[in-house]
This record gives C-alpha cells, sequence and structure tokens, in this order.
C-alpha cells in the first residue's frame, strides 16, 4: 500500500469525486517542491497506489494538489477554487497516512483519516 492515500468525496454531488487529479510535492531543503507522483481518483474517489508499494517517505513536509477546477468542469459544475493545497509535515518515514477531502464547489475540508 502506498504510504500517502487520498480519498476525495464531492459533498454538493453526493458521490465520490471520480477522475480528479492529484500531485504528491515534497519540500526539499531550499523550500522549492519536488513533484513525487501524480495519480487520478477512481470511480470511489480514491487513489490506493499514489505512491507505489515499499515506497520510503522522509520526514519532512510534503504538499498534496488536487486539481478540482478540472474535475468541476469536467461535470459542468461552476468552482471557486480551481486548485486544493493540502501541506502536511510527515514525522514518520514508516507510517501510513490518509489525507482525504471533502469537496464542494465553494469550499472544502480536510483531516488526518486513519
Amino acid at each position: 500500500m502506498s504510504p500517502i492515500t487520498t480519498h476525495v468525496l464531492d459533498i454538493a454531488r453526493g458521490r465520490p469525486a471520480a477522475g480528479l487529479t492529484v500531485f504528491i510535492d515534497y519540500r526539499d531543503e531550499k523550500g522549492g517542491w519536488e513533484e513525487l507522483a501524480r495519480g487520478t481518483t477512481n470511480a470511489d474517489g480514491r487513489i490506493p497506489d499514489l505512491l507505489g508499494d515499499g515506497t520510503v517517505l522522509r520526514a519532512g513536509v510534503y504538499r498534496l494538489r488536487f486539481a478540482t477546477g478540472d474535475y468541476f468542469q469536467s461535470v459542468s459544475v461552476g468552482a471557486f477554487y480551481p486548485e486544493v493545497q493540502v501541506v502536511v509535515f510527515l514525522d514518520d518515514p514508516a507510517g501510513h497516512y490518509h489525507i482525504p477531502l471533502l469537496l464542494c464547489p465553494y469550499g472544502y475540508s480536510t483531516y488526518r483519516g486513519s
């Protein structure tokens, strides 16, 4: 299993946000961002293999970028946020981090899942 997973729910439509692109980046020692992976949510709104099996994380700051504008355009809905960025500090390289996104056209919420 990927050490970082996500699940996106479109709470305005009452269903998973299928077909939404997610990028994961790592902040390097100079403060820049290195893209580690990208994926697209499946029919259940999940990306189970965002980072490959056996990927070892480094402790540090990570960013998940959700292409919400493209997603809402694909379902013919106008939206206020063209992209949602969730920046997190991951302190346990051996841990598993589940970072869900609850999404609607004019707002969003996220939390550390299990």
